[in-house]
């Protein structure tokens, strides 16, 4: 009877200490303007989820409507990077990082997305 009462603090205690996931931006916040409008977006994401199926992680570059999707860094690990189009008259991007998943699950796999807080890029004139 006493393993019951401890039962659900033990359980709480296992989900609220098990999984952490962390996008980070490393595309600075501003950047010259340059001749062909493509700018670099990098991101990295680290996970504790031990159910995370790495090889099925799918990151894009949320941009209003449009996602462009990301390719892993060379040589880095769990960071990932693309070219997104800036057009000349705009002086702001709005953007966020989504990230798609499977993970393992009982009795099938599942799938899951992470989304990143929003954030702005300055493009300034030389």
């Amino acid at each position: 009877m006493m393993t019951l009462k401890w039962t659900p603090w033990f359980l709480a205690v296992l989900v609220l200490s098990g999984c952490s996931t962390t996008i980070t931006n490393l595309t600075p916040s501003k950047q010259p303007r340059n001749a062909n409008g493509l700018y670099l977006f990098e991101v990295a994401l680290e996970s504790s989820q031990q159910t995370l199926r790495k090889e099925t992680i799918k990151p894009y570059v949320i941009v209003g409507f449009d996602s462009y999707p990301m390719l892993p860094a060379p040589v880095l690990k769990n960071r990932w990077e693309t070219l997104v189009p800036f057009p000349a008259d705009k002086k702001y991007l709005n953007y966020r990082y989504k990230f798609d998943y499977d993970y393992n699950s009982f009795p099938q796999r599942g799938a899951s997305s992470k989304l990143s807080s929003p954030y702005q890029l300055e493009i300034a004139d030389k």
